[in-house]
Parts: structure tokens; sequence; C-alpha cells
């Protein structure tokens, strides 16, 4: 009965068992939210972009066609967005008739990530905006 109160082989295994989970609920965490951080960096360079490419329309229809042309020709080349979950508006800012205004809207809710268990889920719809100024500076 010494012997078996002495040994230890087995408590590296009881260790391992209670504290794998935690880690890796932890470990998948920061996956998790590492990708809908990239999905939200993609949505707003996305807004950003297309807002400088708006600058070289001379109406608000010429600029908005810009953006959403931007914004479709380009929506694959970040490999976490859907371009059809994407929509774009474009317009002239409500305050300053001389900023031209291009908002995002991404609808993450199909996105893998929520889909997950144990990880608590992070809004679904991703809106960002980029304002640029009309004529310079």
């Amino acid at each position: 009965m010494r012997k078996l109160v002495r040994c230890c082989r087995g408590a590296t295994a009881v260790e391992f068992a209670m504290l794998a989970p935690v880690f890796l609920v932890l470990v998948f965490g920061i996956v998790v939210f590492g990708c809908y951080l990239a999905m939200v960096h993609g949505v707003q360079q996305l807004a950003a972009e297309a807002a400088r490419s708006s600058v070289a329309g001379m109406t608000d229809s010429e600029r908005n066609s810009l953006a959403t042309s931007y914004v479709t020709a380009n929506a694959s080349t970040y490999p976490l967005l859907t371009a059809s979950a994407l929509s774009v508006i474009a317009a002239a800012s409500a305050g300053n008739a001389n900023v031209y205004v291009v908002t995002v809207n991404y609808d993450a809710s199909q996105s893998f990530i929520f889909h997950l268990p144990f990880v608590p889920a992070p809004p679904s719809t991703i809106v960002r905006s980029a304002a640029i100024p009309l004529g310079g500076f």
C-alpha cells in the first residue's frame, strides 16, 4: 500500500486531463477572434479604398458607382470575406457637402466562426466607413 501511495506515474496524465481543455479553449478563442478581427480589417480596408477610388467621379451617382464597383471587384482578395454578403452605401456627408462617405456593411452571420461552440460570438454585422474630402484637402 505504501508503494501505491508514493507512485506518481499517473499524476502527469491527470494534470494534463484537467488543464488541456482550458488551454485548448483559450487557444481556440484566440484563433476565432483573430479571424473576426481579420474580417473587420478587410471591411475597413475595402471602405477606405472605395472612398479613395470614388474621388475620381464627377457626380454623386458616378462616385457611388465607382465605390460599389471597387468593392465588388476587390472583395475576393480578402479570403475571409464573402462578396455576396457585402453592401455599399456611398453618399455625400450630411454635415459637409465637400466630404464623401463610403460605408461598407458585411453580414458575417454565415461565417464559420459563428457556428463554433464554446466561443462567445462577436457581433455578426460589421459596419465600417471611410470619409474623403472632395476637391483636394
